[in-house]
């Protein structure tokens, strides 16, 4: 009975990923593109919209935003943060690629877990993450729905990890 309960849930968390569409991929893949060198811009709005965000990372805690932009320690996180983004949107739109996506995923939602990272505080990142590439890439209602549906998917399985279910 425990097996069936556990291939129930497995098909439960593979039917709660919609993979996008080559095409679907290619509108997220556009608009990252044009903001994926921004690294420092990019974690700058995220804490300046979240800045409880800000106090979750310990080189940062207590230190006005303005100053700690500019310094490498700075730059070097944000360029952690934006890369990873980057390898999970290159694999978009590619069925083969879906289980390589899902242990990167799964792997941050666990590490996060780890440090106390909240739902809600994910929640802000993809808000002002959202807001920050809507502004400044080409963005239409197309672009919005991909966008969206890739990160429900990423946040599907983040979500499971801080619940304890990491995604097979």
């Amino acid at each position: 009975m425990k097996f069936l309960i556990v291939l129930a849930l497995i098909g439960a968390a593979s039917a709660a990923i919609n993979p996008l569409s080559e095409a679907q991929a290619g509108l997220v893949q556009a608009a990252w593109g044009k903001v994926k060198t921004s690294e420092v811009d990019i974690l700058a709005a995220v804490f300046a919209a979240y800045p409880d965000i800000q106090a979750k990372f310990p080189a940062f805690v207590g230190q006005d935003l303005a100053a700690v932009r500019g310094s490498a320690a700075f730059a070097l996180h944000a360029t952690r943060i934006v890369s990873f983004i980057s390898e999970v949107v290159a694999l978009a739109g590619n069925q083969a690629a879906l289980p390589a996506v899902k242990t990167l995923v799964n792997e941050l939602g666990q590490n996060h877990k780890n440090r106390g990272i909240t739902e809600a505080q994910f929640n802000e990142f993809r808000t002002a993450l959202t807001s920050y590439v809507s502004a400044n890439a080409p963005w239409g209602d197309n672009v919005a729905a991909a966008w969206n549906q890739a990160l429900d998917n990423v946040y599907f399985i983040i979500f499971s990890n801080l619940n304890g279910n990491p995604v097979a």
